[in-house]
């Protein structure tokens, strides 16, 4: 069963995460992925050797591509891209700032060429303000947007382990192409879609942003903690195990005083009748639930959760998650074998098999034999 992108040529000049991450899910989606590459690759190919040789990043962001290796710079390659482009429904680059242009493959002049054609652009901080020439990475719009202030414990700002910043761009930028693709079906024009990382994890950051807004104070690091709903967050049972507990509403908290602390009263107490009261009083709330935690087992913590239906969730390690029981896996190949990776996660009535892995070039023989056969009858 074909995809829904079926029949849709993507041209991508991607590299690292953003941009890779929207062309691979572009690809899932059933389209055909060019992924045009530097004599020395996508520079994510060696970010690591970890899978059996080769990137987990790459690994993840490029199967079911075809990798070309092109030189922008030279005539002839720079010919070849513009055919190829010319007959594309989607461009996406992610290149330094201004060097699309500067190569002579900026989105607008493209569009010129080809009115149909979608263009998505991903920088670091979009193409004017006083940052628009700088150079961008994940951790560095982490700590610029303030999300490593508000990550990590109290005594010192954090990085979120992935790449949460490339994710959410990408995830933005897919979006937006979707929505383009349908506007086209009624306008049969183009667009121009630009995303930045900076923009992105702004707007991830609102509740931090409103916080110091309207109240003057961002809220503060606060671990395995939630830093505006108490209790979330992190204890400790007396195996040494960690459980995650979540308490949303008060209907939740009256069942865990009463099922799991086994003091009904406490909803009655003035530090603790609501959420601000109890994010008042975190230190002492805290306290009366770490003591009665540290005297049971985890699983012991659990039963009672399970019972009082309060949502929960072990404090796991990346080792836990590899053997979890939810957790869905799917086979991917490449250049060094068969790869098991989590299923993307988006279910379907029929999920296609991923796409393979390209090596560095390994379709330009057959790209460059298509699109110059075109180019010469047209």
């Amino acid at each position: 069963m074909p995809g829904p992108l079926e029949g849709l040529l993507v041209v991508s000049l991607d590299q690292a995460v953003a941009a890779p991450f929207v062309s691979s899910r572009l690809a899932e989606a059933g389209a055909r992925v060019i992924k045009v590459e530097r004599a020395g690759g996508d520079f994510a190919r060696g970010y690591d050797s970890v899978v059996d040789g080769q990137s987990a990043y790459f690994v993840w962001l490029n199967r079911g591509k075809e990798s070309i290796v092109l030189d922008i710079k030279d005539s002839d390659d720079a010919k070849l891209l513009h055919i190829m482009i010319d007959r594309a429904d989607i461009y996406i680059q992610n290149l330094a700032p201004g060097a699309a242009e500067r190569a002579g493959f900026g989105s607008q002049a493209l569009r010129k060429r080809n009115p149909t054609l979608i263009t998505c652009d991903i920088s670091g901080y979009g193409e004017d303000g006083p940052y628009g020439d700088m150079k961008a990475y994940d951790l560095l719009i982490q700590a610029e947007t303030g999300l490593s202030s508000v990550t990590g414990s109290p005594d010192a700002p954090g990085r979120v382990g992935v790449s949460i910043v490339d994710i959410a761009a990408g995830l933005y930028a897919i979006n937006g192409i979707l929505q383009a693709l349908i506007q086209r079906e009624s306008t049969g024009e183009g667009e121009a879609l630009k995303v930045s990382l900076f923009d992105t994890m702004a707007d991830w950051m609102s509740v931090p942003f409103l916080y110091q807004e309207y109240s003057g104070e961002a809220p503060k690091r606060v671990g395995m903690n939630h830093p505006s709903i108490v209790p979330y967050g992190a204890y400790t049972a007396s195996d040494g195990k960690q459980v995650v507990i979540a308490i949303q509403n008060e209907r939740e908290w009256a069942r865990f005083c009463d099922q799991v602390l086994g003091d009904a009263d406490m909803t009655l107490d003035a530090r603790f009748c609501d959420n601000e009261s109890r994010v008042a009083n975190r230190e002492e709330l805290n306290a009366r639930i770490n003591a009665l935690f540290g005297s049971l087992s985890r699983d012991q913590i659990i039963e009672r959760l399970v019972s009082a239906k309060v949502a929960f969730g072990a404090l796991n390690t990346v080792a836990d998650l590899t053997t979890h029981p939810q957790l869905r896996r799917v086979s991917v190949e490449t250049p060094a074998g068969t790869v098991s990776m989590p299923s993307p996660p988006v279910r379907q009535s029929h999920n296609p098999t991923p796409g393979a892995v390209p090596s560095l070039g390994q379709h330009s023989d057959a790209i460059r034999k298509e699109f110059n056969a075109q180019r010469e009858t047209s």
